[in-house]
């Protein structure tokens, strides 16, 4: 099934309810824009080879290719939030069900933005979603635990070879690099930290663009009464506006969260800092390639770890590491009753 931006639009004009779920979607994408997008390009701006500014803008346009033509070659990453829970046959309770957990991941993410700390919109959605399906069902019957695990794996995957890869990725740079002048390589490095920050852009947008997509089209389909759409298509035009309100939502609020990540945990060197975007890189490619969702908060950040770990593991803040940590262990509790909680509010009320 697909969705013209012109049927969009009817939808919207004649039915509140759309307009709602479109509205609190957009606002989650926003959200994942200034708390989610700037790990990508927190190390390229802590080294100075780019402008904040300029990065933005940068993470903007690959943030949309990445949605664009990882949708184009592999899609599993949508259709495995797509199919994460199931609220039921009713489409009015579900959408309902649907705008509270979306509601429970604005308030978390805000939260975490608040403090600066980087807090994984991925799992804030898993959660959310997975907490209002609970609530409407009454029971663990609209949780999908085949989807599930493939967002435990996602946890490993992202914490385990993130860390790993970063750690690898500079020792191997460090071993071509050894005999060179590292004044003469500074200049290279530069730029190729540039292509790293555009590489995790362009992945940011591969997994996250396609987890709020799919929330996007069953809110869509919810409100229009469609409790059970299987088979879909994710249009252009939606495309084009994810990438858009992610870059926005970069440019308003991802100051602090490119601090905390690009500066407060590790100080990294050019060559360190395309070490990290390359490891992180690699293991979002991986992962999208094979349909799991996994965080990019967590990827980015464990590999610049593993980075500063290879120089000496007191060259990691580790403060900062345990306030991620902990943001990162309360996530799924946290935005899960979150999510229940408003749920059953929205029930109570409408």
């Amino acid at each position: 099934m697909n969705v013209s931006f012109t049927d969009f639009l009817a939808a919207v004009t004649h039915n509140p309810l759309v307009a709602l779920t479109a509205l609190l979607t957009l606002g989650v994408i926003l959200v994942n824009g200034w708390t989610d997008a700037p790990n990508a390009i927190a190390t390229c701006v802590s080294t100075r080879a780019m402008r904040a500014s300029t990065a933005i803008l940068m993470a903007a346009v690959f943030n949309f290719f990445g949605v664009l033509l990882m949708t184009m070659v592999n899609s599993r990453v949508a259709m495995t939030i797509y199919n994460m829970v199931d609220f039921g046959d009713n489409a009015g309770e579900a959408s309902l069900a649907l705008c509270a957990g979306l509601v429970a991941i604005v308030v978390w993410a805000t939260a975490a933005w608040k403090f600066g700390i980087p807090t994984s919109e991925s799992h804030a959605l898993i959660a959310g979603l997975s907490g209002a399906a609970i609530a409407l069902r009454g029971s663990f019957e609209g949780i999908n635990p085949v989807e599930w695990v493939k967002v435990l794996y996602g946890l490993a995957l992202s914490t385990a070879l993130g860390f790993g890869s970063g750690f690898g990725a500079v020792r191997l740079v460090e071993l071509i690099c050894r005999r060179m002048d590292r004044g003469r390589t500074t200049g290279f490095f530069k730029g190729a930290q540039i292509f790293g920050g555009a590489s995790m852009a362009f992945m940011h947008g591969a997994q996250d663009g396609q987890k709020f997509m799919s929330v996007f089209l069953l809110g869509i389909f919810l409100a229009n009464g469609q409790a059970h759409v299987t088979d879909f298509g994710i249009p252009l035009w939606l495309m084009l506006l994810c990438s858009l309100v992610m870059g926005l939502g970069t440019s308003i609020g991802g100051y602090r969260i490119i601090k905390s990540v690009g500066l407060d945990m590790v100080r990294l060197q050019t060559y360190q800092g395309f070490a990290a975007d390359l490891g992180g890189a690699g293991c979002l490619l991986l992962s999208s390639l094979t349909g799991i969702p996994v965080s990019t908060t967590h990827t980015k950040t464990t590999a610049i770890m593993g980075v500063g770990a290879s120089k000496r593991l007191s060259a990691v803040n580790w403060s900062i590491v345990r306030e991620m940590g902990t943001a990162w262990v309360m996530t799924f509790p946290g935005c899960g009753l979150l999510g229940f909680v408003v749920a059953k509010i929205f029930m109570w009320i409408f």
